[in-house]
């Protein structure tokens, strides 16, 4: 259906070089996107590169860090002056730190909101200009289950994500006069490299997340696809100040009963 291509589509991934960024810019290039990456290593996105070239996507690639503005501001000047102006982005550039608020250092809580949060905030300041000049334009935020509830040791991380899911519906309430839609995307527990060694069958955690998930599975990165062409096509027009969450049924419940398999 019609409503769900994206041809001569440019497509922004922030930190798509890996991971679930990856696999939801396959999606949006399999639906007919052109994409364009970034991440801060140069040596990261040659490799990443290759990777989407043997699954046959030519991707753009560009090396700058999201959370310094002048870098943000040169880069999407190439970006549009050599590709061509961006119709979606989609920031999902994100770190998380795994420490007790009690044990976390004032600048490691920093860093994770400047690049979690903060980020998505410079970056679009730059992009959406030229989508308002055009007169459309999609804009999906990498929010998270974080965006919603908090979990042991990831409070920095469930703070900016928390944040990020109001910047969303200001952005919204801003820019849908322009006819430029901004929505956040929201995923569960997912199948990962990051996630392969709480993944065994004997890891507790494992048997947390599979006995937590409705669905009783961790998400295949290819789940994010549809969703992810959802928000950045047509077919979401009238969507605004959303988030889509993507995860196996996890916020509908309080978990399993003891014993239920």
């Amino acid at each position: 259906m019609q409503l769900f291509r994206l041809d001569n589509k440019i497509a922004l991934v922030t930190g798509a070089t890996h991971g679930l960024g990856m696999a939801i810019a396959e999606g949006l290039a399999n639906a007919g996107a052109q994409i364009v990456i970034n991440g801060r290593s140069s040596e990261r996105l040659k490799l990443a590169k290759e990777k989407y070239l043997e699954k046959g996507i030519d991707v753009k690639t560009y090396a700058f860090d999201v959370s310094d503005e002048l870098q943000v501001k040169k880069a999407i000047e190439r970006i549009t002056n050599e590709v061509g102006p961006i119709d979606i982005l989609f920031n999902n550039a994100a770190i998380i730190k795994r420490t007790p608020l009690l044990d976390m250092t004032k600048e490691d809580f920093e860093e994770v909101i400047k690049v979690d949060l903060i980020s998505p905030f410079i970056v679009s300041k730059y992009v959406v200009p030229g989508m308002i000049e055009r007169g459309h334009g999609k804009v999906i935020n990498m929010c998270s289950m974080m965006s919603e509830v908090s979990r042991n040791t990831v409070g920095a991380y469930a703070a900016a994500k928390g944040g990020l899911k109001m910047l969303t519906k200001e952005m919204a309430d801003e820019w849908a006069k322009f006819n430029i839609q901004v929505n956040g995307l929201g995923p569960g527990y997912f199948a990962t490299e990051q996630t392969k060694p709480i993944r065994e069958v004997s890891h507790p955690f494992n048997d947390f997340i599979l006995k937590r998930t409705p669905a009783r599975r961790w998400g295949d990165p290819t789940d994010l696809q549809g969703a992810a062409i959802f928000l950045s096509s047509k077919a979401s027009d009238f969507v605004n100040g959303h988030v889509l969450y993507v995860d196996g049924g996890i916020l509908a419940t309080l978990g399993s009963h003891s014993g239920e398999q």
